[in-house]
């Protein structure tokens, strides 16, 4: 791997824990800075559908979350980042204890380098991390469109 993908990895991972250290004090300016602001989307196991705008994105957290949330420390577990020329794809597993639920989630954020050179989230995930389910798997595949 060449330097300069090892520091690219380096940054993108930095970025995230920057932004996990201030969400878990209440702070979603860690996330807001890291998210682009002109093209992002965003699936919350907590909203039924994806939100397509930035401002959507950060009307809905400010009203759950933010100032609210706290945990003393998380595990950022088995970080791995995936290049291929300006995009960088990080995922990994979060856990956490806060003050409202036992976290556990996977997680997907999609960066992309703007046109200054940062590297900006223009797609992420937050799911819970769940078992699968036969049961699940049986209900309703009448529903299932192709």
């Amino acid at each position: 791997m060449a330097d300069s993908s090892a520091k690219t990895i380096k940054d993108i991972i930095s970025l995230e824990k920057g932004a996990l250290d201030k969400y878990f004090n209440g702070d979603m300016s860690g996330y807001y800075d890291i998210w682009s602001h002109d093209d992002f989307s965003y699936f919350d196991a907590g909203h039924d559908k994806r939100i397509d705008d930035f401002n959507e994105v950060k009307q809905f957290l400010d009203g759950r979350v933010a100032g609210k949330i706290h945990a003393d420390s998380y595990k950022f577990v088995s970080p791995r980042v995936q290049l291929n020329g300006n995009t960088g794809i990080l995922t990994y597993q979060l856990f956490a204890d806060t003050n409202f639920i036992d976290m556990q989630y996977n997680v997907v954020e999609v960066f992309q380098k703007n046109a200054q050179g940062e590297w900006k989230v223009v797609h992420s995930t937050w799911d819970t991390i769940t078992p699968f389910s036969r049961e699940l798997s049986k209900a309703r595949k009448s529903d299932v469109t192709v």
